[in-house]
């Protein structure tokens, strides 16, 4: 290590120089966080091998002489220079300051910087030191999670209504319970850092200046010191690799927000339109905007998709209804207290009377959600399509009298079937089939 710290030692260097050189290098080299000593005039006088990496130096030697006007813009350059001046003239030291650095090609990046007054044996401040934790994708991570906040209310006023809002905001509710849980965790990593006890070793390193290599070798606490360094260099590194974790937990679950904005904008550019639909591909999107919630209640959906013709019915309700119907089995899945929660999908061809009384053809495609949940007492089975019924502390009783509403407007049905408590429920969509003219055109 090529510093003022690690000038090349005396011929006859005391063994607490020795073993002081030997601490600090070993942490230097090791702390996976930018870690940097300067002198008075805020030049590098000793960096970690992970500063000298993310300023793309070859070694920390060649940060040794230069400042941060080196490699920051001009404006940062000033500011860190007029902390490190107010923390030589005060000997206050700045902790978990949140900075943002501008680098000359434009590229920026936040950091969370803890600075402390340097002082030589004598006491007297001879520069500063201090270490900074990059935490530019957390902050990246809260910008996409405005954009896509953004972008779910721009999705509400395009669809014009507030059935569209309230299904956005309750699918992505499931969701930003998880970003909740990761965002909390990497908070509490940041606020639980380690990096007071780089100030704390080493006032303790100055405490003992005078007989150093006693007290390293002597001392029960001394003793722990290199071990100390080792934990922290520990710590450090699995600290960050769960933060690292928690990141790409968040970025999933912003790329999942941002999946069901889209989804939900689509179907809202198509409200009132009657078409010929795919009812597999209608599935799968109501599966997809139910992932979030299905995956956190750890509920395990089986399909069994028949073979059928296209429905025709409007995109934006069929969709509605059958997110609504996979949202309730989650919950009758959870309140059941089943270990093995389970939701099966089924898509099938259906004959209704009519059609057995004349053609003997199928005329309409059953979507079928079946849990193994709660079930559904015999005495509830007429009343759950009525409005505001509902049998959930926090229910409202709307999704199941609408969405039967709308599966009549769309000349099909909505049927329910139980066993009773315990027995799970089985819901039935029918749909009628696209007629063979419109599929012709």
């Amino acid at each position: 290590m090529s510093s003022a710290l690690a000038a090349a030692p005396s011929p006859v260097e005391p063994p607490n120089a020795l073993l002081d050189r030997a601490l600090v290098t070993a942490f230097l080299e090791n702390v996976p966080d930018a870690v940097y000593f300067k002198d008075r005039e805020s030049r590098f006088i000793a960096v970690s091998a992970s500063l000298a990496r993310h300023l793309d130096c070859a070694s920390p030697d060649d940060l040794i002489g230069k400042t941060d006007a080196d490699f920051f813009s001009d404006q940062h350059a000033q500011w860190a220079r007029s902390d490190e001046e107010d923390i030589i003239s005060t000997g206050e030291p700045i902790l978990g300051k949140l900075e943002q650095e501008t680098w000359p090609d434009g590229r920026f990046a936040w950091v969370l910087t803890s600075k402390m007054p340097l002082r030589d044996e004598g006491g007297e401040i001879i520069g500063t030191f201090g270490i900074s934790k990059d935490i530019t994708v957390q902050k990246q991570l809260e910008e996409d999670l405005d954009i896509a906040q953004r972008s779910l209310v721009d999705a509400s006023r395009m669809a014009g209504m507030a059935e569209v809002a309230t299904g956005v905001l309750h699918n992505v509710g499931n969701v930003l319970n998880s970003l909740n849980v990761s965002a909390t965790v990497i908070a509490a990593g940041l606020r639980q850092s380690k990096a007071d006890s780089l100030g704390k070793l080493s006032g303790l390193l100055r405490e003992h200046h005078a007989d150093l290599g006693a007290f390293i070798t002597q001392d029960p606490k001394g003793r722990r010191v290199p071990e100390f360094i080792e934990s922290l260099a520990r710590h450090a590194i699995e600290e960050r690799d769960r933060l690292l974790q928690e990141v790409t937990s968040l970025q999933n679950n912003i790329d999942h927000i941002k999946e069901i904005v889209s989804m939900q904008q689509t179907y809202a550019t198509m409200v009132g339109v009657t078409e010929p639909l795919d009812a597999e591909a209608l599935m799968e999107d109501a599966v997809r905007m139910n992932a979030g919630a299905l995956a956190r209640h750890e509920v395990c959906v089986a399909r069994d998709f028949q073979t059928v013709p296209p429905i025709f019915a409007e995109k934006a309700k069929v969709l509605q209804i059958l997110v609504n119907l996979i949202r309730n089995a989650k919950y009758a899945c959870d309140e059941g207290g089943s270990v093995d929660k389970a939701i099966t999908l089924r898509i099938e061809p259906h004959l209704s009377a009519a059609s057995a009384a004349k053609s003997g053809e199928p005329d309409h495609v059953r979507l079928i959600v079946q849990d193994n949940g709660v079930g559904i007492p015999r005495e509830n089975l007429t009343r759950i399509f009525a409005h505001g019924f509902t049998t959930r502390p926090h229910g409202h009783g709307f999704g199941l009298h609408s969405s039967a509403n709308a599966a009549t407007e769309m000349k099909g049905s909505l049927a329910v079937h139980s066993d009773g408590p315990g027995a799970g429920a089985t819901f039935i969509l029918d749909l009628p089939i696209a007629p063979p003219a419109i599929l012709a055109e």
